[in-house]
C-alpha cells in the first residue's frame, strides 16, 4: 500500500534526527527517575476511535466548505479512517452514527472494517432531527416529550441503534439528547427528566450482554433556557438510577465556559461512573475544535487525572472509552483528525511523565508551589520524541500529517470520488 511505503520512505529519512532526540530526552527522564520504555509501551497502547461523521468538511449555520475527495459514503469513510490508523497506530475503531451513516447491510460493513483492519465502537442514536420517514417530530423533545406516542418513538429508535451495533460488533450505546426548553414554563422540569429516566430504563433493559450505555450531558442548545440533561450532576442521577453498565459520557466541549473539567472528571471517577471522552476543544461552547488546540493545559490535565486513576488500586475496572467529536470547518478532516491524535498521545505523555510520588508529597505537605511545579515540569517536557517512537514501533508515522501530504491520498481521492462531495450532518 503506497501509504505504509511513503511511512516507511519518511520514517527512514528522519530516523537521524529522531533518534538523537530520542537519546537526548530518555537522559533527561532517566536523570529525573523515569521509565523512558513504560513510557513508551503505555504511550503506544492509547486507541481512541473515529467518529464516522467527522471525515468530511464540516458546517454551521451559515454555510459550508466541501475538500475535494470528500467520502460520499460509509465505505469510503472507512477508507479515510484506516488511513488514519496507519499513520498513527492508534484508531482502529469507528463509532458509526444512525440514521446518518446507518448501513443497508451491516454484514457486509463489518466485513469490509475487517479488510481494513477496523473494529467498531460505540453506536450513536439520534432524536435531535426529524429523520425521514418519521411519523412524529421531536421539536419538543423525545424521551422528555409529554406525548407517550412521541417517547416510544424515540425508544423504538434506540432499540433499533443497539440491533444495527449488534451486527456491526459494537459493545456500547450513546446517547445524547436535546431535549429541554428555550423559555420559561415551556417544560415541567421535573416531570421531563422522570419520562427520560423512564425511556432510559426501556433501553438499557434491552442492552445485550456485556454491553454498556454511555449518557452525555450539555448545557445548553439546541435548548437555551433548560436542558434536561444539563450537566454531570443529571447524567450522574441518570446513570446510578439505571444500573452497573450505565456510564457518564464527557464531552469536552459540554461545560460553562471556565468549568474545571478535570474536577467533574476525578468526580465521576470517585463515583465509578466515568464512563468515556468525546474529545475535541473549545473558546467560547460546543466549538467541536481541534483537541488541544485552544486549552493543552487542560487537556493535560484532564489526562492526569486518567493517569492517576489507571494508578490507583481502589479504583476498578476503569477503562473508559475514547472517542474524536469535532467539526473541521476550515481544515482538511484527516490533517485535522491526525492533528488530533498526536495532540491525545502528548498529553497522555505528558501525563505518564509526572513525578508521582513528588506531587503526592507536596500535595500531603501541602506545599502548593512544589505541587504545581510537579505537573507543570511535566507539561513542559518535550515529549515529542517518545510519541514519535511509540508510533514508529507501531509501523506509524513518526509525523503522521507531514506522511499524509507526501502521500497524495487527498488529491488521488479527489479525482476518485469525482461524483460529488458527501454531505455530513453537523458533529453531536
Amino acid at each position: 500500500m503506497f501509504v505504509q511505503e511513503t511511512i516507511e520512505k519518511m520514517n527512514a529519512a528522519r530516523s537521524g534526527d529522531h533518534e538523537q532526540d530520542l537519546e537526548t530526552l530518555i537522559g533527561q527522564l532517566h536523570r529525573r527517575g523515569l521509565d523512558a520504555e513504560a513510557i513508551l509501551t503505555q504511550v503506544g497502547a492509547f486507541e481512541v476511535a473515529v467518529p464516522s461523521w467527522a471525515l468530511g468538511a464540516g458546517g454551521t449555520r451559515f454555510g459550508r466548505f466541501p475538500v475535494s475527495g470528500e467520502p460520499r459514503d460509509i465505505y469510503e469513510k472507512m477508507e479515510d479512517i484506516a488511513v488514519i490508523h496507519r499513520l498513527t497506530g492508534a484508531t482502529p475503531r469507528v463509532s458509526l452514527h444512525i440514521p446518518w451513516d446507518e448501513p443497508e447491510d451491516p454484514a457486509a460493513l463489518r466485513s469490509h472494517a475487517d479488510a481494513l483492519g477496523l473494529g467498531f465502537d460505540a453506536v450513536n442514536s439520534n432524536t435531535f432531527q426529524d429523520q425521514p420517514g418519521r411519523r412524529l417530530s421531536y421539536k419538543f423533545g423525545s424521551l422528555a416529550h409529554p406525548d407517550a406516542a412521541v417517547r416510544e418513538q424515540a425508544v423504538a429508535h434506540h432499540l433499533h441503534v443497539i440491533e444495527v451495533g449488534r451486527a456491526l460488533g459494537s459493545e456500547a450505546l450513546t446517547v445524547w439528547l436535546a431535549d429541554g426548553s428555550n423559555y420559561p414554563g415551556q417544560m415541567h422540569l421535573r416531570r421531563s427528566f422522570e419520562r427520560t429516566l423512564d425511556g432510559l430504563r426501556q433501553i438499557y433493559d434491552h442492552l445485550p450482554p456485556g454491553w454498556r450505555l454511555f449518557t452525555e450531558h450539555k448545557p445548553y442548545e439546541p435548548a437555551f433556557y433548560a436542558t434536561v440533561v444539563q450537566d454531570w450532576g443529571s447524567s450522574l442521577m441518570l446513570a446510578q438510577a439505571l444500573g452497573e453498565r450505565a456510564f457518564c459520557l464527557v464531552d469536552l466541549g459540554h461545560h460553562l465556559p471556565n468549568t474545571n473539567i478535570e474536577l467533574v472528571v476525578a468526580r465521576l471517577i470517585t463515583a465509578g461512573k466515568l464512563g468515556g471522552f468525546h474529545f475535541n476543544d473549545a473558546k467560547y461552547g460546543d466549538d467541536d475544535l481541534t483537541a488541544g488546540s485552544i486549552k493543552p493545559y487542560q487537556l493535560f490535565l484532564v489526562f492526569n487525572e486518567l493517569v492517576d486513576a489507571a494508578r490507583d488500586e481502589r479504583v476498578d475496572g476503569f477503562a473508559p472509552a475514547y472517542m474524536i467529536d469535532q467539526s473541521h470547518n476550515v481544515k482538511d478532516p484527516i490533517e485535522a483528525l491526525l492533528q488530533t491524535v498526536d495532540n491525545l498521545q502528548r498529553a497522555y505523555a505528558q501525563a505518564l511523565l509526572v513525578d508521582r510520588s513528588a506531587l503526592e508529597a507536596a500535595q500531603n505537605g501541602c506545599d502548593v508551589l512544589m505541587a504545581e511545579q510537579a505537573l507543570a515540569s511535566a507539561f513542559r517536557t518535550d515529549e515529542g520524541p517518545l510519541v514519535a517512537e511509540a508510533r514508529r514501533r507501531r509501523g506509524a508515522a513518526l509525523d503522521p500529517v507531514a506522511a499524509f501530504r507526501e502521500t497524495g491520498y487527498r488529491r488521488a481521492k479527489a479525482r476518485e470520488r469525482s461524483g460529488g462531495a458527501y454531505q455530513p450532518p453537523q458533529s453531536l
